[in-house]
Parts: C-alpha cells; sequence; structure tokens
C-alpha cells in the first residue's frame, strides 16, 4: 500500500472519540451494512423528520442509483417479515446485527441453539445481506460515511464517559467492569431518528442509538447499570430467591413486561437500578422521591426497599459487589406487605423512545477543541495546508496534552499523506509522547507498525502491533487491525 493509501486508511478509520474505561463506544460495518439493506428494500420509517441524519438520505439516493441485482429478492424478503409497526420492524434488523460477524460473510458470532427468536425469524438474510453487501459496494460507502460517523461518535464521547464514570464510582467498581465481559455502545446513522434499543446476549451488553437532537445518555446509563449490576444478582441468587415472596405484588401491574412477573432475578435486578438511578438524579429529595414513586407504580415492587437502603450503602466503604447481600437480607416481609398492600399500579404504558429536544444545546467547547474541529474539517475535504496550519495553531497554544496529541496525529496523517515517512514516524512517536486517548493511541502503533513493516523492519513493527493489542481502551477494529499486522505483516499491493 503506498503512503498516500496508508493515509486515507488513516483518516477512514481513526476515532477522536475514546471508548473510555467502559469498553467501547463505535460505529458497526455490519449494522451500517443491515440498515443500508433494509433502507433499499422499503424501510421508510420517519423520513420526513428533521432529526434524521442527512448521511441517511444520501446512502438511500446513492444506493437507488446502482445496479444491485438482489435488490427484487431483498425487498421480497423485506416485505414477508413486515411488522406491525416501524419500531418493531426496526428491532429485529437490530438484532440480527449484533450477532453476525463481520462483513462481507456475516456468519452468526454465535451457535444457532444462541440465536435470539427475532433473528431465527429473519431466516436467509444473512446470504441475502452478504450478495447486497458486494453487489452494491457498501465497503465504499462504510468509507465515505466515516466523517459523519466519527462527529456523532465525539457527540456522544463525554457524556458517556461521564455517565461511566458516576456509575462506576457510584458502585465502587473497577474500570472497564468485569473479565470476560463486554459493554458495546454503537451509533447508526441510518436507522430511523430517536430511536434507543438495549440488548444483552450472554455475557454482552449492547446500546444502539440512532439519530437525535441530544446523546440518548440515560439509556446508555441504565444498560451499564444492568453490565455492572446484573453480575451481583446472579452471584447471590439463591440469597435473592429466598424473598421471591415479594415479587408476588408485582403480578397485578398492567404495563410490567411479563418477563419480570416470572423471573423474580430480573424484577430485583430492575428494580435495584431503578433504585439507583433515582440516587443519582440531581436535585432535592423530592425529585429523586419521585423516581421512586414512578418506578413503584409500574411494578418494580422492590425499588423503595433499595432506596432506602442505598442511603446507608452510601455511608459505608464497601463495594456493590460485596454489600449487596445486605441489601437482601434487609427486605423484611411485613414492612413491604404494609407498604404493598395497598397499591395502585399505573395505568398509563410507559413510552420508551427519545423525544426530540426543541433546540439541541450546543457543547462547551475549549478553543483548542474549535481549532482541532475545523481541522479535521478541512482533512476531510482534502484542504490539507489549510489543516495543517490549524493543527500547528493548536501546538502554539497551552492546550491539554490530549488535545496536542490529536494535533500530532493529525500532522502526522498529512506527512503520510505527502509521502514522507520519516516526518510521519516522528510526528506519530510525538502523539504517543502527547498522552493521546487509548483509541488515538492504540491507531498510532498501528500505523507506525505499517510504516516499520514497509521499511522492512520486522521486529519494530511487530512491538507496536502489539502494544495496540494489549492497550486498555483500543477500539476493535483497531486491535484487529493490529492482530492481522502480527500475522501477516504489512505490504504494499503488488
Amino acid at each position: 500500500m503506498s503512503f498516500l493509501g496508508l493515509a486515507v486508511l488513516a483518516a477512514v478509520t481513526a476515532r477522536q472519540a475514546s471508548a473510555a474505561e467502559m469498553g467501547q463506544l463505535d460505529a458497526s460495518p455490519t449494522l451500517f451494512a443491515v440498515m443500508a439493506a433494509i433502507n433499499a428494500a422499503g424501510y421508510d420509517a420517519d423520513l420526513e423528520s428533521p432529526s434524521n441524519h442527512p448521511l441517511r438520505d444520501a446512502v438511500r439516493r446513492e444506493l437507488a442509483r446502482r445496479n444491485i441485482p438482489c435488490l427484487d429478492e431483498l425487498k421480497k424478503f423485506f416485505e414477508l417479515h413486515r411488522k406491525s409497526d416501524w419500531s418493531a420492524e426496526l428491532a429485529q434488523y437490530i438484532s440480527f446485527g449484533l450477532v453476525a460477524g463481520d462483513p462481507p460473510d456475516f456468519k452468526f458470532r454465535l451457535r444457532r441453539n444462541e440465536l435470539p427468536p427475532d433473528v431465527l425469524a429473519l431466516a436467509g438474510f444473512q446470504p441475502l445481506l452478504a450478495r447486497f453487501y458486494k453487489e452494491a459496494g457498501i465497503e465504499e460507502l462504510w468509507r465515505k460515511a466515516q466523517p459523519d460517523l466519527d462527529a456523532a461518535i465525539a457527540r456522544y464521547h463525554g457524556p458517556v464517559t461521564r455517565a461511566v464514570t458516576e456509575v462506576s464510582a457510584y458502585l465502587r467498581a473497577e474500570a472497564g467492569g468485569y473479565s470476560g465481559w463486554r459493554f458495546q455502545v454503537f451509533v447508526e446513522l441510518l436507522a430511523a431518528p430517536n430511536q434507543i434499543h438495549t440488548r444483552s446476549y450472554g455475557n454482552e451488553y449492547f446500546v444502539v442509538v440512532t439519530p437525535s437532537p441530544e446523546p440518548q445518555i440515560f439509556d446508555v446509563r441504565h444498560a451499564y447499570l444492568h453490565y455492572l449490576v446484573d453480575p451481583i444478582v446472579t452471584r447471590y441468587s439463591e440469597d435473592v430467591m429466598k424473598k421471591k415472596a415479594v415479587g408476588d405484588y408485582a403480578l397485578g401491574a398492567p404495563f410490567l413486561d411479563e418477563a419480570y412477573k416470572e423471573d423474580f432475578l430480573l424484577l430485583a435486578g430492575e428494580c435495584l437500578i431503578k433504585a439507583i438511578e433515582s440516587r443519582l438524579e440531581p436535585g432535592p429529595a423530592a425529585a429523586k422521591q419521585a423516581l421512586v414513586d414512578r418506578a413503584l407504580s409500574q411494578g418494580y415492587v422492590l425499588t423503595p426497599h433499595f432506596a432506602e437502603q442505598l442511603v446507608k450503602y452510601e455511608a459505608q466503604d464497601a463495594a456493590m459487589r460485596f454489600y449487596f447481600p445486605q441489601l437482601i437480607a434487609s427486605i423484611d416481609f411485613r414492612k413491604e406487605e404494609r407498604r404493598l398492600s395497598a397499591l395502585e399500579f399505573s395505568n398509563e404504558r410507559p413510552v420508551r423512545k427519545a423525544k426530540p429536544a426543541p433546540q439541541p444545546k450546543a457543547p462547551q467547547r475549549s478553543p483548542e477543541e474549535e481549532l482541532l474541529e475545523q481541522a479535521e474539517a478541512h482533512y476531510a475535504e482534502k484542504r490539507y495546508a489549510q489543516a495543517r496550519e490549524l493543527y500547528l495553531k493548536v501546538l502554539e497554544t497551552e492546550a491539554p496534552r490530549p488535545l496536542q496529541a490529536q494535533a500530532y496525529y493529525g500532522l502526522a496523517r498529512i506527512a503520510a499523506l505527502e509521502k514522507n515517512p520519516e516526518l510521519a514516524e516522528k510526528l506519530f512517536l510525538q502523539t504517543l509522547e502527547s498522552s493521546p486517548d487509548p483509541q488515538i493511541a492504540a491507531w498510532t502503533h498501528v500505523f507506525l507498525g505499517r510504516l516499520a513493516d514497509l521499511a522492512g523492519e520486522r521486529e519494530k513493527a511487530e512491538e507496536h502491533y502489539r502494544a495496540a493489542v494489549s492497550l486498555p481502551g483500543a477500539s476493535e477494529a483497531a486491535r484487529k487491525a493490529a492482530a492481522q499486522g502480527i500475522q501477516e505483516g504489512f505490504r504494499r499491493p503488488q
């Protein structure tokens, strides 16, 4: 690959947003392909909404211009699998996109007996999607979409990091959660706006958010609470089940999901999460209590108990994974009977959908961050001289070191583009010395490895690839690229 190609690859794969310690914040090429396919096949939900991302219309128009041999078959499949409403229709394809593997084959990551029912109902979609991906040129559209995806992910970076930090601090949990467990947030721009979809498959937790005027952080935080709380509830399941009788009071809640009525462990975990959310609610005690009362009226009958006991939890030093048995042991059947015997449940169905805000609030950014955003915009438009000038301006300021790292990273990409590998290497090394966020650091190691491979320095290349693989917070794409570099090296195509 030429240095021009290397620079272009850097531009389309690097993310300004890091995953912080919560795991991963990214876009999914698999979900992108699935959404492109259903848009081409007749998924027209909320096309007139002003909250749609422009990328959706651009991709739809481009696909309409292309000759796609399998399109008629795809449309027939889509029509045969229609649901009663657009949200349910989208939900099944979101599930498919989360359990399917990478393009171009989309082989399932789970065994067949582990696939969710809504995915099993889409039998035959996998090979059809693989054909569509190749015939429609989705890989090219995915590359072109990177600037839009970068910007969308950047909007979530700060709020998600704050939410995850808040939850981890409250539960006194170790950064990154539990070994062997995965928490993933995907931003998807081709779906209808103002949607939030959460899934858990075994030890994997997913949140998929679609375009909205404001980041949909509440649901991300709620899913992260599940990621940290569910294993605790499971660990102490025998203790929890001793209190199962309290769950009988929830059976009359008209709009409580049947899963909570049938599985007391699920109900107890959800009640604890809602209690924690009430404690994290800013403002006076009345605002916190209002959340508890609403949860109780919906059928989450242990929320008041947990909210009361969390005050005691906050006053001691043990982490939640050690304190949880006390929360369960303190459930008093007689007290809960007095509390719940006269309970009147709400007759209003809870609405779980993002509400468009009248006017999205502009994030508060420093002058250096604005310079970097302008520089990235110039870079995306191939105005490299202007981009270089702005990156250099950032380095002339007293910008925090991570912002300096972004500036060096931008200059390194330009140097690679201008076929100056020596300068590119120096600037990439300077990036690593400037405290970059994990995602930029990982990709910097990948590109340094590729530069070393092209220079015939294989041992040096492997060192950088291994550094990328082992870096906490590195994106899955960076780790995959580094692993490929370790196994195969990097060469210019003949």
